[in-house]
């Protein structure tokens, strides 16, 4: 394999490496920050404290192990000189007054098994060390237990002598105050640090809430704080709200004057038609006139679309009710069902007019609809099925252009404008959600309302 190759391969085994890394650490960016101020101080800690366990405390416990054995082998020496009692005696004294040990000479000459070693069996092996190091005799030990001192038993010639000396004497017993004065300064530092970072990502937090608020139409509050970036960040929100908002407010005073002046017109030609003699051609005109108004309303209901509403909680079961009785009023058959708390919060007059466009929809070209909704987490799904002869799979996202008809040659006498799907599919999205059209269950189609709760 060439070099090209195998640099290939390399970053493919790294791209992979790093998406299984990213798997692995948190989605939140509270989470990742925490990360990254908690990671580098664990590490640094635990270096630190390997490196003071490693080199100062086992330094500092071979000293004194071998501090203590050297004493140790001063005492055997001057037994061995001289091993009368009475010298003894004097040798003991002298060890406990200037050793602070304790020496005695044992009879029974057999040495006791050995203990098992504890976990943290730094003073065993110092100790062992140096026991066999400078003596060269059989010896036991016992470090074991909650005791200030230790008992060490050295194998002599015609007895075993036995020492009592202090803990402190054999290895660094204060080591460990370093330790907890390190991690608990660590902590109380790791406090502080997530306390100010916990106040430096709120601000953050509100203000993607505030933006997934007005996303969906709601009244988002939002005021600036924080650092001087996410006040920055916070004022362009609020300016990008306040012109959206305005741009809105336009749109809906030049639509509205728009609709007053072409209804003024429409009035006139019925004024116009009204003083006509009756006849075919007048039926006509008349009917052309209920066309224009029919269209001109629904061109303004897909242009305003429900942004202009304020968003309310409703009774979502109620309101599928009086859709269920509008469509049975038409001689449509229409089976309802909810599961989960009907209470949500939408824009009423817009989420209605939704419902009511895909029902139409379905009252249009089928005979038998069904209306179910139900919550899947933290969104709502409405569907709306027909047993009708449904839409093609490459015409789904076709029909929710605005005046798009699946046959340009067929029913222009319909009722319809071509708006309906696209004035529904405006007002999810509003909600920030959206429409899908699929299979139904009945033979027709499906269009599946989803938007966030």
């Amino acid at each position: 394999m060439s070099l090209t190759g195998y640099l290939r391969k390399l970053r493919a085994l790294w791209r992979r490496f790093s998406r299984w890394i990213a798997g692995l650490l948190p989605k939140g960016l509270y989470q990742r920050a925490l990360l990254i101020v908690i990671l580098p101080v664990v590490i640094l800690q635990t270096t630190i404290a390997w490196i003071f366990m490693e080199r100062h405390w086992q330094y500092v416990t071979g000293q004194l192990s071998a501090s203590t054995v050297n004493e140790i082998g001063a005492l055997i020496d001057l037994y061995e000189a001289n091993p009368k009692q009475p010298y003894f005696k004097s040798l003991d004294q002298i060890a406990n007054r200037r050793l602070l040990m304790d020496i005695e000479l044992l009879q029974d000459k057999s040495l006791p098994p050995a203990l098992p070693k504890p976990f943290f069996s730094i003073i065993d092996t110092a100790l062992s060390r140096e026991l066999s190091r400078q003596i060269g005799k059989p010896f036991w030990i016992d470090t074991v237990g909650k005791s200030n001192l230790i008992e060490i038993r050295i194998q002599l010639k015609d007895a075993v002598l036995r020492v009592l000396t202090h803990r402190n004497q054999t290895y660094a017993s204060n080591s460990h105050i370093f330790l907890i004065w390190m991690f608990a300064i660590s902590f109380v530092l790791l406090v502080i640090a997530i306390l100010f970072l916990r106040n430096q990502i709120r601000p953050i937090v509100r203000l993607a809430k505030a933006a997934e608020e007005f996303g969906k139409g709601r009244e988002a509050s939002f005021r600036p704080h924080g650092a001087l970036e996410v006040r920055q960040a916070g004022h362009a929100f609020i300016e990008m709200k306040r012109r959206v908002e305005r741009a809105i407010e336009q749109r809906t005073m030049m639509l509205s004057g728009v609709s007053h002046d072409l209804r003024t017109i429409l009035t006139r030609f019925r004024l116009s038609l009204a003083v006509l003699p009756e006849g075919p051609e007048l039926e006509e005109l008349n009917s052309d006139v209920d066309e224009m108004q029919r269209m001109l309303e629904a061109y303004l209901d897909f242009a305003k679309g429900a942004a202009s509403e304020a968003a309310t909680e409703i009774d979502l079961a109620d309101m599928l009710q009086q859709i269920k009785a509008d469509a049975e009023r038409h001689n449509h058959p229409c089976k309802v069902s909810i599961s989960g708390t009907p209470l949500v919060t939408v824009r009423p007059d817009g989420f209605k007019r939704l419902l009511v466009n895909l029902v139409a929809n379905a009252q249009r070209f089928g005979s038998k609809i069904e209306v179910s909704a139900a919550h899947e987490g933290r969104f709502l799904v409405i569907n709306v099925d027909d047993d009708g002869p449904g839409i093609p799979t490459e015409a789904r996202e076709d029909v929710f252009r605005p005046f798009f008809r699946l046959d340009q040659a067929r029913n222009q006498d319909n009722a319809g404008t071509g708006l309906g799907l696209a004035i529904a599919r405006d007002i999810a999205r509003i909600h920030g959600g959206d429409i899908q059209l699929s299979d139904s269950h009945l033979g027709g189609l499906r269009a599946s309302v989803r938007v966030p709760l």
